[in-house]
C-alpha cells in the first residue's frame, strides 16, 4: 500500500486503474476525492470519518487479489451512508459521488469484501469493554459561528424524523439566524401540541446562553434516540424551537476581543472583563434588546379606557420610521408566524430570572414594579427555571453587585431596571406569547472549562421551563358544524389580556392553580362562559373546548375604535425589509449566497474545484 491515508486497509495490493479511473497513485494523489479523505477528520469532527476514509480507499485503492480488482461490498456502503449522510448534511455538503453505492460498489453474490471487516472487530472489541449504559456524549467548547450552524445542522440530520433546522432571516452581515426545531413531525403545528420557543446571544457578547442552547440541542436529539422517556414524552407533546444566536455578528466581535487576551501585551485579565460593551449591539450599532416596538407605554396608556386590554397591541406605523435592525425584524415575523405559548430569552451579566413588564409604569422612575395582569403566571414561569438551578434561588448566593438576595432569584424587570422596546414585553404586549429574561451568571463570557458546570447547573431548569409549557388549559373552539375558528378569543375574569386561537381553531393559555371563569367570543358568534378549576397537583395543561353558534353581527363596545392605534394584520407596511427577506437564487432557482465554508479546503490546491461537492 503506498497511499498515506489508506495504510490500515485489511488488504496489502491494489490494482490501477482504480474503480473512477485514476491510472496510477500520482492521479489519485492529486485529485480532490484523495484531498477529501484526508481532512474528513477535521471537517466532521471526528464523526464517522474513520469509516467514510476506509470505505473511500476501498475505491481509490482497490483491493487486488490473484490479478483481479475486488471491489467493495454494497452492503457496507449503505450501512455506513445510513448512519453517517447526516454528518455532511450538517457542514452543507453533498455525498461524494465515488461514494455512490450502487454505481461502485457490488452486491453479495457478485463477489465483494467488506472493506470495514477489521474497523468493526476493533469496535465490538471496545464496546464489550464497556458496562455502563449509553449516554449523551456533549464537547463543551465554544462553538464558532460556522461550527454553530454545522452542528445544528448535524444534529437535526442525526435525528431528521424528530428535528429541523430553518432560518428565520439573517443578520446585517448576511448570517444567518439559524433555528432548529424538536417536534414528532417537525415543521408542521399540530393540533393541541403547544409550541415554545428559547433565544440565546441577543446581545453579542452574552455568550453562556448561546452555548448552553447548542448543548441542548445536542442533548435532546441523543437522549431521545437512547430512549430517554422523560425526553421522548416532551419532544412527542411539544414543538420547541431553539435559536441560540440572535446577534451572531456581535458575537464575532466579543470573540475576537477574548482572542485577544493571549497577547502578552493586553494589560486586562480575566473573563469577566470581556465586553461589558464590546460586540453587545448588532453590526449597526443597534442594542437588540431596545429595538422592539415599544408596545408598554400604548398598555400604559389604554388604562383610561373603561374595558381596556393588553394584548394583541397593533404595531404602531411611527415605529417603521426608525431604525430597525434586521435581527428584530426576523424575530418579529417569527413570533407572529408561530402561535408560541411560552418563551425565555437568556443573556449574562447578573444570576436571576426576570419577567414583564420591562418598562416601567411611571416614566420617572427607573426602578418600580410594574406587573402585567399575568403577573402571577409570571412569577410562577420565572419560578420553575430559578428553583429548578443549582443557586439561582438561593439567598445566600453570590450576586453581581445587586441587591436581589431577598428575591430567591427572580424580579419583576421593571422593579430591576426599566428598557422601553423590550422583547419580552413585545411577546406579551402583541402575540400569545409569554417570556421571561433568564440572566445566567456575572460572567457574560466565562472561560471554556466553566462551560460543563454551568450546563449542569443549568440542564434541569431548561427542561422544567419547556415542560411548563403544559401548564394551565388548552381547548378547541369549533363552530356548529366542528370546524375550528381561527382568531377566537380566550378571556379569563379579572385578567385584562386576551390570547387568541390558532388557525385551526386550537389555544393554550398559561393559569396558576385555582377557580377561573372563561369566556369564548368569535365576531359573528354567541358567547360562551365557563367556570374551572385547576387544582394544584396538575402537571398537564386541562381540555377546556367551546362550540360557538353563529348569531347575527352586532357591533360591541370592545369593537370601538382606539385612537392611535393601527390594525393588527398591518406589518412592514413600506415594504423597506424586503432585502433581507428575500434569498438570492441561483440558475435553477435554489438559496446559494455564497460557497460554503469548507470550499477553500479544495480551491487552494490548485487542482479543479469538487463542484459535486455541492449541494443542490
Amino acid at each position: 500500500m503506498v497511499l498515506a491515508y489508506c495504510q490500515d486497509v485489511p488488504y496489502s495490493h491494489i490494482m490501477f486503474p482504480n474503480i473512477i479511473g485514476h491510472r496510477n497513485r500520482m492521479e489519485v494523489e492529486m485529485g480532490a476525492e484523495y484531498l477529501l479523505l484526508s481532512v474528513l477528520h477535521g471537517l466532521l469532527n471526528g464523526e464517522c470519518s474513520e469509516e467514510l476514509r476506509l470505505l473511500g480507499c476501498s475505491v481509490l485503492a482497490p483491493r487486488c487479489h490473484a490479478g483481479h480488482m475486488l471491489k467493495p461490498c454494497r452492503s457496507s456502503c449503505e450501512a455506513v451512508r445510513r448512519g453517517c449522510s447526516h454528518a455532511f448534511e450538517g457542514i452543507d455538503m453533498a455525498w461524494p459521488y465515488f461514494l455512490d453505492c450502487d454505481r461502485f460498489f457490488v452486491s453479495n453474490q457478485e463477489g465483494c469484501y467488506d472493506p470495514l471487516s477489521e474497523f468493526k472487530a476493533r469496535q465490538e472489541i471496545t464496546f464489550a469493554n464497556f458496562t455502563d449504559e449509553p449516554s449523551t456524549i456533549i464537547q463543551f467548547t465554544y462553538h464558532s459561528n460556522a461550527q454553530m450552524w454545522s452542528t445544528l445542522k448535524r444534529t437535526a440530520a442525526k435525528c431528521s424524523h424528530i428535528s429541523r433546522t430553518y432560518s428565520i432571516g439573517r443578520s446585517v452581515d448576511g448570517k444567518d439566524l439559524l433555528v432548529i426545531e424538536f417536534s414528532d413531525n417537525p415543521g408542521q403545528h399540530e393540533l393541541l401540541e403547544p409550541e415554545m420557543k428559547y433565544v440565546g446571544n441577543m446581545h453579542g457578547n452574552e455568550v453562556l446562553g448561546r452555548q448552553l442552547l447548542i448543548y441542548l440541542a445536542e442533548y435532546l436529539c441523543s437522549e431521545y434516540l437512547l430512549g430517554n422517556e422523560r425526553i421522548q414524552k416532551l419532544i412527542n407533546t411539544t414543538r420547541i424551537h431553539i435559536l441560540p444566536s440572535m446577534n451572531p455578528d456581535g458575537y464575532e466581535l466579543a470573540a475576537a476581543e477574548v482572542a485577544d487576551r493571549s497577547d502578552p501585551e493586553f494589560n486586562q485579565e480575566g473573563p469577566i472583563f470581556n465586553g461589558w460593551t464590546n460586540g453587545r449591539r448588532n453590526a449597526q450599532n443597534i442594542d437588540l434588546n431596545r429595538n422592539f416596538p415599544a408596545l408598554t407605554s400604548i398598555a400604559y396608556s389604554r388604562r383610561r379606557y373603561r374595558r381596556f386590554r393588553v394584548d394583541h397591541i397593533p404595531i404602531p406605523d411611527s415605529y417603521w420610521f426608525g431604525k430597525v435592525a434586521p435581527e428584530t425584524y426576523a424575530v418579529m415575523k417569527w413570533i407572529r408566524s408561530i402561535p408560541f405559548v411560552l418563551s425565555a430569552s437568556l443573556h449574562g451579566g447578573e444570576l436571576l430570572v426576570s419577567y414583564p413588564y420591562d418598562f416601567s409604569k411611571h416614566p420617572h422612575e427607573e426602578k418600580m414594579l410594574s406587573p402585567t395582569p399575568d403577573d402571577q403566571v409570571f412569577k410562577q414561569l420565572a419560578r420553575i427555571y430559578a428553583d429548578a438551578h443549582a443557586e439561582m434561588a438561593s439567598n445566600n448566593t453570590n450576586r453581581c453587585g445587586g441587591s436581589y438576595t431577598n428575591k430567591r432569584g427572580i424580579i419583576n424587570g421593571a422593579e430591576w431596571y426599566s428598557i422601553a422596546g423590550g422583547m419580552a414585553d413585545f411577546n406579551y404586549l402583541h402575540s400569545n406569547c409569554f417570556e421571561v429574561t433568564v440572566e445566567l451568571g456575572c460572567d457574560k463570557f466565562p472561560s471554556e472549562e466553566q462551560l460543563y458546570p454551568e450546563w449542569k447547573r443549568n440542564k434541569e431548569s431548561l427542561l422544567s421551563y419547556m415542560e411548563a409549557v403544559h401548564r394551565g388549559i388548552k381547548g378547541i373552539v369549533r363552530d356548529e358544524h366542528g370546524n375550528g375558528i381561527e382568531g377566537a378569543t380566550i378571556s379569563v375574569k379579572g385578567i385584562r389580556h386576551d390570547i387568541t386561537t390558532a388557525e385551526d381553531g386550537d389555544y393554550w393559555r398559561l393559569l396558576t392553580p385555582g377557580a377561573h371563569i372563561l369566556t369564548a367570543t368569535a365576531s359573528g358568534y354567541s358567547k360562551v362562559v365557563k367556570r374551572i378549576n385547576l387544582p394544584r397537583t396538575m402537571t398537564r395543561a386541562g381540555r377546556v373546548d367551546f362550540l360557538l353558534k353563529k348569531v347575527p353581527y352586532t357591533p360591541d363596545e370592545d369593537d370601538l375604535y382606539i385612537p392611535g392605534l393601527e390594525t393588527y394584520e398591518r406589518f412592514d407596511p413600506y415594504n423597506q425589509f424586503e432585502s433581507y427577506t428575500q434569498s438570492e437564487l441561483g440558475e435553477n432557482g435554489e438559496e446559494r449566497l455564497e460557497k460554503p465554508w469548507w470550499w477553500a479546503y479544495f480551491t487552494q490546491s490548485g487542482n479543479s474545484a469538487p463542484t459535486w461537492l455541492l449541494r443542490n
